[in-house]
């Protein structure tokens, strides 16, 4: 059992659940996108799963190419491998690609560096791809708005307490939002990739450390990567029962099925 107080439903949930509210903060949440680079911090989140849908994977690297390239055009292969954790090799393949399709010219400066020039037509075909990528959120946060209000929700009628998230990327930002409307309280946040990290005024710790913070009940808050964090999570003691996982079925399935999950709400 948790360590927290109060009681909470089975999880995960079921899917016949209002879209009321849903969209709300996307505005902002795009807002803040066009603030940052598109790249992964690490391999997982939105861009693992766009990875991981085979035809979109080409795309989806282009995309994130053009948008590094149209930032700064000095950036190395070497560079664009880090930022983009994709390996050098294919890098390179992809910015060939690119200037045969005449997205990119290429010209060479000192010490046999070359600078990287987005044409006309890569800065279309970036729009093109930057569209069709907000769609893809769009979808993803619909899905995730819904399931994480009708989750909190239940927490909250069942006077659940010790709500602790476990995993940081785009998605627990999502859950973050649908828990305050709840008018719930985070008691913590754990990620071992990201602990020592701020996440709302809060500081994330270590998996390991979950028995310190007096969880009642656990959220896995992370678009991939669930069944690790899973794995993890029962590794430092915590029972199955104490967990609940919105993205069971798995984020593509649910993401391909998107259209029929609205007409059933």
């Amino acid at each position: 059992m948790g360590q927290g107080r109060g009681l909470r439903p089975p999880c995960p949930l079921g899917q016949n659940v209002g879209l009321s509210s849903v969209l709300t903060s996307l505005t902002d949440l795009v807002q803040e996108l066009n603030k940052k680079p598109l790249t992964p911090a690490r391999g997982n989140g939105i861009v693992q799963i766009m990875n991981d849908k085979g035809d979109d994977r080409e795309d989806y690297r282009s995309f994130l190419l053009l948008d590094e390239l149209s930032r700064n055009n000095e950036l190395t292969q070497r560079d664009l491998s880090k930022r983009l954790g994709v390996a050098l090799g294919l890098i390179n393949s992809y910015l060939k690609n690119l200037a045969a399709k005449g997205y990119i010219t290429v010209s060479t400066i000192p010490r046999n560096r070359y600078k990287y020039y987005l044409t006309p037509s890569g800065f279309a075909e970036k729009t093109r791809l930057t569209y069709r990528h907000l769609q893809n959120f769009t979808g993803l946060y619909r899905i995730a708005r819904r399931d994480f209000s009708a989750l909190f929700r239940k927490l909250k009628a069942g006077d659940a307490s010790g709500v602790v998230f476990c995993g940081v990327d785009e998605v627990a930002e999502i859950a973050y939002l649908s828990l305050k409307e709840a008018g719930l309280e985070l008691a913590a946040v754990v990620d071992d990739r990201a602990a020592g990290k701020g996440f709302f005024g809060l500081t994330v710790a270590p998996i390991g450390e979950i028995r310190k913070t007096g969880y009642g009940v656990v959220v896995i808050t992370s678009f991939s990567g669930g069944e690790a964090l899973k794995k993890s999570l029962a590794e430092a003691g915590v029972a199955p029962g104490d967990i609940c996982d919105i993205s069971a079925e798995g984020w593509i399935k649910r993401l391909n099925n998107i259209e029929d999950s609205v007409e059933d709400v």
